[in-house]
């Protein structure tokens, strides 16, 4: 893609493919390839650029703007997300369009002076509703914030029904054919960046997603993969329906219980307080082994508990392996108020649930209860003290107690 591609009367797209990547922010496997998308237009008033590239791909950026005009009729460079891989020119481009103003979200702020490495570069802030007329074009500004960064926004242009969602519809899918309708099946891209991108973002997707339903929408131009000109209706539809609560449940909560066991104590231990947390009506308690389970198993499992409940043996002063995957598969999750407590069975040291309760924690998982540790086998008593730390988590989950003192 070395040549600015038209895609609309005066808005051209200007981004560069990475076609080599294999491995995106450490955590996203790319068997495509993706790109960094910008995207030029011109008004009646001036040039207008979307977005900047990689700091690394500048140079075929560069080429492209200037094959479609100097760098003196640029007027504004609208900043949507200042991660570096959409800001990385960004300081060049300032220095090369001396004349243009920077837009970016009020929350953008101390990133851009970050990124900027000076005070000198003039910028504007814009909300919800703000617009910018450029003659025979007009841009409205959305705020969109933490998808997936605080400071991201979105904007409309209104005259050609476009609407550039910063990260949000993306995948990293690289094809030169740069549209939804010409490149090949990339719903396998699609989805696999809203669970790792978006998804643990779901109750700000809804509010963004309630803001575009005001506008017709005719074109997304996004950050990264496939312009979607198609149908921009299914895509906005499927991020709905994965961001939207599932009401299978008729109205009760889940509470999920995962656990490692060595010798069946720490399984014994499991067991009872699914018992304890069964025993209320209003709750679905279910159970699983974590040796058992793979990341897309975990993914589903947590998204739609109300309470986790952690359950690992000590060995060589930690957590086994699988209770450690459990927890990095949270960071793909929205866990704003969800409850999280752990338990387990130990030999010696026992430092373990206590690790992982301090990771929970730090996952701003709601914990209200200390960690329920037994040495070695459980007694009866010891198992029926499991059964009612089940009760007890139980009726933190039915917000039985409203305060939470630990």
């Amino acid at each position: 893609m070395n040549d600015a591609i038209l895609v609309k009367k005066d808005l051209y797209y200007i981004g560069v493919s990475d076609s080599d990547i294999r491995v995106f922010d450490i955590i996203m496997k790319t068997a495509n390839g993706t790109t960094y998308n910008s995207y030029l237009l011109k008004t009646s008033h001036g040039v207008v650029i979307f977005d900047t590239v990689k700091e690394e791909f500048s140079n075929s950026f560069f080429e492209k703007i200037e094959s479609l005009c100097s760098y003196d009729e640029i007027k504004y460079i609208i900043m949507h997300h200042l991660e570096p891989d959409h800001s990385g020119a960004l300081p060049e481009l300032a220095k090369k369009a001396k004349n243009a103003k920077v837009i970016i979200s009020p929350m953008a702020q101390p990133m851009l002076k970050s990124i900027a490495k000076t005070e000198d570069m003039e910028f504007e802030t814009v909300w919800t509703n703000k617009k910018l007329s450029l003659g025979n074009k007009t841009i409205t500004f959305l705020s969109t914030p933490n998808l997936h960064w605080p400071e991201t926004m979105s904007s409309y242009l209104e005259e050609d029904k476009v609407l550039f969602s910063g990260d949000v519809f993306g995948s990293h899918y690289y094809d030169a054919r740069v549209f939804d309708d010409l490149v090949g099946d990339f719903d396998y891209a699609f989805k696999y960046y809203y669970d790792h991108i978006m998804r643990p973002f779901k109750s700000d997707m809804i509010k963004a997603l309630n803001l575009y339903k005001n506008y017709e929408i005719d074109t997304i131009c996004n950050l990264h993969g496939p312009i979607i000109r198609n149908n921009p209706k299914k895509y906005i539809e499927l991020y709905e329906k994965w961001s939207t609560k599932n009401e299978k449940l008729h109205g009760k909560k889940v509470v999920s219980i995962f656990y490692v066991t060595s010798y069946k104590n720490t399984k014994e231990m499991a067991y009872s307080i699914y018992d304890g947390v069964e025993s209320d009506e209003n709750l679905i308690a279910n159970i699983y082994d974590l040796t058992a389970l793979d990341e897309q198993n975990m993914l589903e499992i947590l998204e739609e508990s109300s309470g986790v409940m952690i359950g690992t043996p000590t060995i060589n002063a930690d957590a086994p392996k699988p209770v450690w995957e459990l927890l990095s598969c949270m960071m793909l999750l929205e866990k704003k108020g969800k409850f999280g407590v752990s338990f387990g069975s130990y030999g010696w040291s026992g430092e373990a649930v206590d690790m992982i309760s301090s990771r929970l924690k730090d996952l701003k998982f709601r914990v209200p209860m200390q960690p329920k540790k037994i040495k070695l086998i459980p007694t009866k008593e010891e198992l029926f003290e499991c059964y009612e730390f089940g009760v007890e988590f139980g009726e933190f989950i039915n917000g039985k107690f409203t305060e939470i003192t630990l």
